[in-house]
C-alpha cells in the first residue's frame, strides 16, 4: 500500500548519481522523490512531506548546506533527518555539515550499500515501523515484521489500515495528527480519500483496541485531529 513506504527526498543535480541513487533507493522499497537543484529540493519538502533527506552538498542557485540551514530553523521541518554528501573530506568540512544540523555526513565516493544503511539508520528513528521494528505504548505492542498486534498479552484483530493508522500512532505517542496528515501516512498522497473516512476507520480501531476491555488510548483533539496517549 502507498502508506506504507517512507519517502525518501533525494536532491542531487548530477542526473546520473541521482539516477542510480533513486533506483537504489526504490529497490529498497523506498518511495523517492528527486530534485535537482536545492531550490526545487525547498519546494518538494512541502509538497511530500519526506521521512528522510539524502542532500548534495554542492547544488546550483542554493546550496546543500543552505537548504538544510533553512530546513533546520523551521519547526515542521527541522525533525527531517537529512543526510549531506559532499567530496568535502576534510575534517572542518564534515563538522560545518553537522553544525548547521545535518543528521549525518557521507563523503564521496560512497558505497551506496553503505549509504542504503544510513538512510534505514535515520528511518529508525523516524518511521521504525516502516522498516519493521517493534513498537510498544502501555500494555500495547505492535510488530510490525510479523504484522501482529498485542494489548496485554492477548492479540488483536486489526484491518490492514487500522493496522497503519496504530502504526502511525504508535511512532509519536503524544503528537497530535491533523485528519490530512493521517490521510498522507496511511492512505498515500496518491489516492484521494475523504477526511470523514479517517473518522471511521479511527473508530474501528478504538474498536479493536478496546475488545478485551482497558481504557480507549485514542485522544481526538477537537479541531485538532488524533493522537496516542
Amino acid at each position: 500500500m502507498p502508506g506504507d513506504q517512507p519517502t525518501v527526498l533525494l536532491v542531487e543535480d548530477e542526473p546520473a548519481q541521482r539516477e542510480v541513487l533513486a533506483y537504489n533507493l526504490e529497490a529498497e522499497g523506498f518511495r523517492v522523490a528527486r530534485a535537482e537543484n536545492g531550490e526545487e529540493g525547498l519546494l518538494l519538502v512541502d509538497e511530500e512531506a519526506p521521512d528522510v533527506i539524502v542532500l548534495d552538498w554542492m547544488l546550483p542557485s542554493v546550496s546543500g548546506i543552505e537548504v538544510c540551514r533553512r530546513l533546520k530553523m523551521r519547526s515542521d521541518t527541522r525533525g527531517i533527518p537529512v543526510i549531506m554528501l559532499s567530496a568535502r573530506s576534510e575534517e572542518v568540512d564534515r563538522v560545518r555539515g553537522l553544525e548547521t544540523g545535518a543528521d549525518d555526513y557521507v563523503v564521496k565516493p560512497y558505497s551506496v550499500v553503505e549509504l542504503m544503511a544510513r538512510v534505514r539508520t535515520q528511518l529508525r528513528r523516524t518511521r521504525p515501523a516502516a522498516i519493521g521494528e517493534r513498537l510498544e505504548f502501555e500494555d500495547i505492542v505492535l510488530d510490525a515484521e510479523t504484522h501482529r498486534v498485542t494489548r496485554n498479552g492477548d492479540a488483536l484483530k486489526l484491518g490492514p489500515t487500522e493496522f497503519r493508522l496504530l502504526s502511525t500512532l504508535m511512532e509519536k505517542p503524544g503528537r497530535v495528527w491533523s485528519r490530512d496528515q493521517l490521510l498522507d501516512r496511511v492512505w498515500g498522497r496518491d489516492i484521494y480519500v475523504d477526511t470523514r473516512t479517517v473518522d471511521v476507520h479511527v473508530g474501528r480501531l478504538r474498536k479493536a483496541l478496546c475488545q478485551f476491555g482497558g481504557d480507549d488510548p485514542v485522544r481526538t483533539v477537537r479541531g485538532a485531529g488524533y493522537a496516542l496517549g
